[in-house]
């Protein structure tokens, strides 16, 4: 993996554009900000072409699905597709209802997406699975385990060639793979799970990373990946040790995090396998 990932985002200061949840917006661009990108959020259909090109990644996130933002994701994404830019897609509950697994799939037939990041359920829905849906979430039943670990690398090996894009499979253990090479990551920590906002920032985060190294995609994604995971560790750590605050401070603290993390925290702390 490139040594040069974090301080490459840094330094080109990546303008993203995010048609996101509207649950998560503040949260999304407060962490791209710490990671050391810039976010802009515009989702109105006057004036998606415009920003996103002037911007160098597409975050779209359909978390809180609406007929009034589908055109707009749609006309960014193929605008983004254009200028070649990086594109990335949360299919946020994918399979929990019929507009937003019907409306992921019209999204993946129109645009051409660098990366894919979603829980197991929600890229089972996509591709012809049986995902089970926990509202937003994945269900416990498409959890990755070190019993099932194989079968989901090669599930989301299949998945990148199908769709030609770097497949960012998350939850207990994260998955991501390009083609015939994958990586098993096993940095987080179980209380990011009682954070809303977690997987809808690192898809910001992971835009911002694939911006600032676009000849080493599936490298920028995974370092995402493990720096959300490590930065949850760090938060923990942080709030075990103050003995004061929840789930809020901890959300705070992760993003804290991500303000200072360096590459050479990320290779003090990362827990990869090649796959």
């Amino acid at each position: 993996m490139d040594n040069n990932i974090i301080k490459n985002v840094r330094e080109t200061v990546p303008l993203v554009h995010n048609i996101t949840n509207y649950v998560t917006v503040n949260d999304v661009a407060n962490i791209l900000l710490a990671c050391g990108g810039s976010p802009i959020m515009a989702d109105d259909v006057g004036e998606v072409v415009e920003i996103t090109s002037i911007c160098g990644g597409l975050n779209i996130n359909i978390g809180t699905l609406n007929a009034r933002t589908i055109e707009s994701m749609i006309l960014a994404g193929k605008r983004a597709n254009e200028l070649g830019h990086i594109t990335v897609l949360d299919p946020v509950g994918a399979g929990a209802s019929k507009l937003r697994t019907e409306t992921a799939l019209c999204l993946l037939e129109e645009i051409h997406f660098s990366v894919i990041r979603g829980n197991v359920s929600e890229l089972k829905a996509l591709f012809g699975g049986e995902g089970k849906t926990k509202g937003v979430d994945a269900d416990i039943a498409d959890g990755v385990t070190e019993e099932n670990l194989d079968d989901m690398v090669q599930f989301a090996k299949q998945l990148s060639k199908k769709t030609g894009a770097v497949i960012a499979m998350t939850g207990a253990i994260d998955i991501v793979a390009e083609g015939n090479r994958a990586y098993a990551i096993r940095n987080g920590n179980p209380l990011m799970s009682k954070i809303t906002g977690t997987g809808c920032m690192l898809s910001g985060v992971v835009t911002a990373y694939c911006v600032a190294n676009p000849d080493h995609l599936l490298d920028a994604a995974s370092a995402a990946v493990a720096v959300m995971g490590l930065c949850g560790e760090i938060a923990y750590e942080r709030l075990m040790n103050t003995k004061l605050g929840g789930t809020s401070s901890y959300r705070t603290y992760i993003i804290d995090a991500m303000s200072l993390i360096n590459d050479n925290t990320l290779e003090g702390g990362i827990k990869i396998e090649a796959r």
